[in-house]
């Protein structure tokens, strides 16, 4: 399995979580450096708790399924 198609499991794992409240996200690119880009979308796009969302629940989810990720952007 490639690394883009072990991300979208991944987001695909926390993503009910997300549409739960109105929101959702999509990957955008993955850099040569290993940095996930990705888009949050509907009311994840300005939620006061987007950075937590990004970092305790996407970041997480995406590192643990690919180590070798360095980190999660929101673009």
């Amino acid at each position: 399995m490639e690394q883009i198609e072990k991300i979208e499991i991944a987001l695909q794992s926390i993503r009910p979580f997300l549409q739960k409240d109105g929101g959702d996200v999509e990957l955008v690119e993955v850099t040569k450096d290993n940095v996930v880009r990705v888009r949050l979308l509907g009311a994840c796009e300005s939620c006061s708790m987007k950075t937590m969302t990004l970092r305790a629940g996407i970041e997480e989810a995406v590192k643990n399924a690919i180590p070798e990720v360095k980190s999660v952007e929101a673009v």
